[in-house]
Order: C-alpha cells, then sequence, then structure tokens
C-alpha cells in the first residue's frame, strides 16, 4: 500500500511513514482485535499479560510480575485488584516479607487464561494475515530487536531473557 513517497508526497502521508505513526497505528488494530476476539469476556490485553506471567510463574511476587512483562508496579497493582476481584488471581501476603504481595492463579484464572490464549492466538494470527510466513518470522524478529533495544527507555523496565529471539506473544 503506497500513502505516498519521494518529493512530491503530501506531509501528511510522508507523517504517516514513520516508525511512531505505524506502531501506533498497528497496536490499535491489534487492539481491536483482541477486542473482537475477546467479545463478552471483558479482559484486557494487559490483564491477559498478567494471568500469562501468573500461569507461568504462579506464587511469585507482583513486583517480579510487573517487571517480568514491562509493567509499572501501580498499574500491575490496579490490575491484579481487578482480577481478584472478578476471581481469576488469588493475592496473599509472603510470609517472610509482609511488604509482597503474590499472585497465583484461581481455577477459574486457569480456566480463562486457556480461553484467553487462544483468543490472543487469533488476533495475534488476523494482526498478522497480510505477511507470508517467511515476512512474519522477519517482522517478529525486528520487533524483538526494536523492544530489546529501547527497552532502558521505557518508564517501566521489562527484564530482557537471554533469549530475546523469543516472541511470545501473551
Amino acid at each position: 500500500m503506497d500513502m505516498g513517497s519521494g518529493d512530491n508526497a503530501p506531509a501528511f502521508a510522508q507523517w504517516m511513514q514513520t516508525p511512531g505513526f505505524l506502531i501506533r497505528r498497528l497496536n490499535q488494530i491489534h487492539l481491536a482485535l483482541f477486542a473482537e476476539e475477546a467479545a463478552g469476556l471483558e479482559i484486557t490485553p494487559a490483564q491477559l499479560c498478567v494471568l500469562s506471567a501468573v500461569g507461568r510463574h504462579g506464587g511469585r511476587d507482583q513486583s517480579a510480575i510487573a517487571e517480568e512483562i514491562g509493567l509499572d508496579r501501580a498499574t500491575l497493582a490496579s490490575v491484579a485488584a481487578r482480577l481478584e476481584a472478578a476471581g481469576l488471581v488469588r493475592r496473599s501476603t509472603n510470609r517472610t516479607d509482609h511488604r509482597q504481595k503474590l499472585m497465583d492463579l484461581t481455577q477459574r484464572g486457569r480456566t480463562m487464561l486457556a480461553k484467553m490464549q487462544r483468543l490472543a492466538a487469533r488476533a495475534d494470527e488476523r494482526a498478522m494475515a497480510p505477511l507470508d510466513p517467511a515476512e512474519r518470522a522477519l517482522f517478529l524478529s525486528l520487533l524483538a530487536v526494536l523492544v530489546n533495544g529501547g527497552n532502558a527507555h521505557a518508564r517501566a523496565k521489562m527484564r530482557l531473557r537471554p533469549d530475546a529471539e523469543s516472541h511470545s506473544s501473551f
């Protein structure tokens, strides 16, 4: 899709070819696809990220989970409270450090996570549909490079995994 390039392109078309615009627009598209797939379930992508992290490492404290997924601690606390109110996670106080809140999935949370992972995968598939398999692999690899390279500039840092080439969505 040519939105205009070169010296004769309108200024707005040139701006629309900038990384910031295209990243924001792709995020809007993906959020819309996620919302369509998750219609009626009242769960957000951030909540799914938290559920996924808790599902991988139940019993960990909220700060560690926030760092794993690149969410600031205040936002994580808010998301965790909503997930707890919905009966999807259970929070408890660490017996040795009462400042830490530990998180575990409830049975309802495990069921929701399994369902949402399937729905999120469909949203991912729909977002990536215009790309052939080789383009998808390249796109994901380049996104990982950008995210890992820009992590230091983010408000909430994400603990980078040694296998930075891993691109699991949630």
